[in-house]
């Protein structure tokens, strides 16, 4: 079964966001649990933590359909010490938060070098800083997501995620999110049916589908392996509609939260219905 959503709003807390999904008809949703160009939030009240997981029952979203993304300020490779450290706190309490509010997945960027460190002592940086958040936590599945490779960042290359993921001491608890905007920008063609069976068998041999635990469905405002991060609505940018079709139709993809950031919420409701009807075509 597919699972297909967008990320909403969680304005006015997060127990706002799930109502927001369901008026989407989104059978999956992603959530910032808070503020994401902010250090720190106040705590998850019990009525918030209660108002949440009353409405994920009431509308029929289990944990496995929903996808949390932490703090863009976070940097779990940064090359400083003191910096590395305040990313690591932030990212233990973005676990915490999750793990308060019955979700078992957190999406994140895993880091970026800064010019200042080689990159496998920087992806070294990433996977030890995933094993201290596992490490204090319980049931949160870290969910390392592919990049553009925009910058300094890391994780536009699959070889990028498995090298993260051979150093994770807990594998049971460690994924990937593959966005197709990302994907394509870092110069992953997805244009066509025969691109998309070429880009998936390399992730399969390189990352293994047994770590994908959900994806992004963007198109790309940016060019083919331009590794510039503008995201584009389905069938608008320079990818087209031919991943989309084929992500529905492969079982693959199916029992992950396959989730929208595409750049008009206003027709997030005509983008899911035509994601969904890709099924059956």
């Amino acid at each position: 079964m597919k699972y297909i959503g967008a990320h909403v709003s969680a304005s006015g807390g997060v127990d706002q966001a799930v109502i927001r999904a369901h008026e989407i008809n989104a059978t999956a949703f992603a959530l910032f649990t808070k503020n994401q160009r902010q250090w720190k939030a106040a705590p998850l009240t019990e009525e918030i933590i209660k108002k949440f997981k009353h409405n994920c029952a009431k509308y029929g979203y289990g944990k496995h359909q929903i996808l949390p993304h932490d703090s863009y300020l976070i940097n779990l490779g940064h090359p400083e010490f003191e910096a590395l450290e305040k990313s690591r706190v932030a990212f233990i309490d973005e676990m915490q938060r999750c793990e308060q509010l019955g979700i078992d997945l957190l999406n994140f960027h895993p880091g970026s070098h800064l010019k200042q460190i080689e990159i496998d002592d920087c992806l070294a940086r990433i996977a030890e800083s995933i094993n201290i958040a596992l490490a204090e936590t319980e049931g949160v599945i870290a969910v390392i997501e592919n990049t553009a490779g925009q910058g300094t960042n890391l994780g536009f290359d699959f070889v990028h995620l498995a090298k993260i993921i051979e150093r994770v001491k807990d594998q049971s608890r460690v994924g990937v999110c593959i966005d197709t905007c990302h994907a394509f920008a870092a110069g992953y063609d997805l244009r066509t049916e025969e691109e998309c069976e070429k880009t998936f068998q390399q992730f399969s041999s390189i990352v293994g589908f047994e770590f994908l635990k959900g994806m992004h469905l963007n198109d790309a405002k940016s060019e083919f392996a331009s590794r510039v991060d503008r995201h584009h609505s389905l069938g608008e940018g320079n990818i087209g509609y031919a991943p989309f079709r084929y992500i529905m139709k492969d079982a693959r993809f199916d029992g992950i939260p396959l989730i929208l950031e595409t750049i008009n919420p206003d027709i997030w409701p005509q983008e899911i219905a035509w994601l969904k009807a890709q099924q059956y075509d």
